[in-house]
């Protein structure tokens, strides 16, 4: 019983979270809304051994809620022939995007003490 209003918890975050995504035509996907809301409602320790209880069996067989994408990805084999070389190539210029921001950002937030050399004794 205890994984069934888990479940519910983490089903209704992600409804309120499209809601809110749709409702006020917000930039972000509903289920990130949702999972920020279900971050904050897991403050609350109360909630935590039900969600926890219904995720754990989720986690287990997470590889299965793949098999959609693999099925995709076989039924559209003549697009990735077409356009893979242009997928291919944003992937990898989207991921070395990411890589650097992340390292300027990183950069910026250590302190100063940090990147200055270590001195030699």
């Amino acid at each position: 019983m205890d994984a069934l209003k888990g479940l519910t918890v983490l089903l209704l975050c992600q409804s309120v979270g499209e809601g809110l995504a749709r409702g006020l035509q917000l930039p972000l996907p509903g289920p990130v809304l949702g999972l920020l809301l279900c971050l904050a409602l897991l403050q609350w320790p109360a909630l935590r051994p039900s969600v926890q209880s219904a995720a754990e069996p989720l986690l287990m067989h997470l590889s299965l809620l793949f098999v959609p994408v693999g099925v995709g990805v076989i039924t559209h084999l003549g697009l990735i022939g077409q356009y893979g070389s242009r997928m291919l190539l944003a992937l990898v210029v989207s991921t070395w995007i990411g890589l650097a921001v992340t390292a300027l950002v990183l950069r910026a937030l250590l302190p100063a003490a940090a990147q200055a050399p270590a001195s030699k004794a």
